[in-house]
């Protein structure tokens, strides 16, 4: 029951949605592009990553200084929950408005998109 209980409480959230959303549509993300979208602190994008990952939804990886998220594709039994929410948000002005926006980010390099939001610091080597 605890594994429902994590599935249900990542997707409760506005901005989980949102990125879950987000992978769908771009298959993987790192936390810099996660922060530009969302307009949150890194901290709160970190939190909210941290619940998507406990509840198997999302996986992450290193690539040097970023973070990259995915969807866990592996877990066949998300499937039919996945059709749903795909489902749902294709048609969601929010969340087309959220691909829009992402297709603007997206074409910035990470190291480029860092630096804006925090400076040169944000990125230690």
């Amino acid at each position: 029951m605890d594994i429902l209980i994590d599935l249900f409480k990542a997707l409760s959230d506005r901005n989980r949605l949102r990125v879950v959303a987000a992978l769908m549509a771009y298959k993987e993300l790192c936390a810099c592009q996660l922060t530009e979208l969302l307009q949150i602190s890194g901290a709160t994008v970190s939190r909210h990553m941290g619940i998507l990952i406990s509840s198997g939804l999302v996986s992450s990886r290193k690539d040097g200084r970023w973070v990259i998220y995915n969807l866990n594709v592996e877990e066949p039994s998300f499937g039919p929950i996945m059709n749903y929410i795909k489902n749902k948000v294709s048609t969601d002005s929010y969340i087309l408005s959220d691909i829009e926006i992402l297709e603007k980010i997206t074409a910035i390099e990470c190291e480029e998109l860092c630096r804006k939001q925090r400076g040169e610091e944000c990125c230690p080597k």
